[in-house]
């Protein structure tokens, strides 16, 4: 007699057998990169610096501190930015999604503001909040909560009716309703806003990092630009990228772990 195996299970092997697999493909990918941009700084193209002298200026970065130092500054107002952007976000789109007169009276003003590019309010943010730490926080803020904002009205909208009439016939409260269904329902797309606010957090960090800022990623690479220091700049994006990637795959394994009950391809 053949034994099947429960889905759960069947699903945890796929990702188990996937797994080498998608790792080497991924180290792959990372030396099919590496290969390429050697051969453009071997051809000179732009005087751009090859891998090695990216390391060695890393390395001098790494070793006087200032690479640590700027790191932890831009990360601090990622993380504060995309913090409050999240935490304002998921109520307000739970508001406008479960209430139709909230979103009436509030989303005109979020699409509004979502045409509006973040970096566009920096000479505002400036003028209102000063030149400290607040008006970059709040740049990073506005580009998190737009982001999270929508994805999780979008995802109370899209629960299915058929859920929410069922638990009516059982005699499910509204609050009930909310908690066991709504929320669970719309989980998925809130944690899908969250990687987008989270990818528009970092990419507004060299903008705002220009409001005299004195340490950071962005302003150490705005520095570099003034001196054509290529390999700062380069240590710059690549840190960037790095940390922001690291930030969306502890994101990616909440999602699986708050969404297992999804079926997965």
């Amino acid at each position: 007699m053949t034994v099947v195996a429960p889905p759960a299970e069947r699903q945890a092997t796929r990702r188990t057998r996937r797994s080498p697999r998608t790792l080497l493909l991924g180290l792959a990918a990372v030396l099919f990169g590496l290969l390429v941009w050697t051969l453009l700084a071997l051809a000179g193209v732009q005087s751009l610096p090859n891998p090695l002298q990216v390391a060695a200026k890393a390395g001098r970065l790494i070793a006087d501190g200032t690479l640590l130092q700027d790191a932890l500054a831009s990360l601090r107002r990622v993380l504060l930015g995309f913090a409050l952007g999240t935490l304002l976000a998921v109520p307000v789109g739970f508001l406008m999604g479960w209430y139709p007169t909230a979103r009436a009276l509030l989303e005109p003003y979020i699409q509004f503001f979502r045409t509006i590019p973040p970096l566009a309010l920096i000479p505002l943010a400036v003028v209102l909040l000063g030149i400290g730490e607040v008006p970059k926080i709040f740049v990073i803020f506005l580009a998190a909560f737009l982001s999270s904002v929508v994805a999780t009205l979008q995802g109370v909208v899209d629960v299915d009716r058929t859920l929410i009439n069922a638990a009516r016939v059982l005699g499910a409260s509204d609050r009930t309703i909310f908690l066991k269904v709504v929320i669970p329902a719309s989980t998925p797309f809130i944690l899908v806003g969250m990687r987008v606010g989270l990818g528009s957090a970092w990419g507004t960090l060299v903008a705002a990092e220009l409001i005299a800022a004195t340490q950071g990623l962005g302003y150490r690479m705005q520095q570099a630009q003034l001196y054509y220091d290529l390999p700062t700049i380069f240590v710059g994006l690549i840190t960037i990228g790095v940390l922001g990637l690291a930030m969306d795959r502890l994101l990616l394994l909440a999602e699986r772990r708050l969404t297992g009950w999804q079926e997965r391809r």
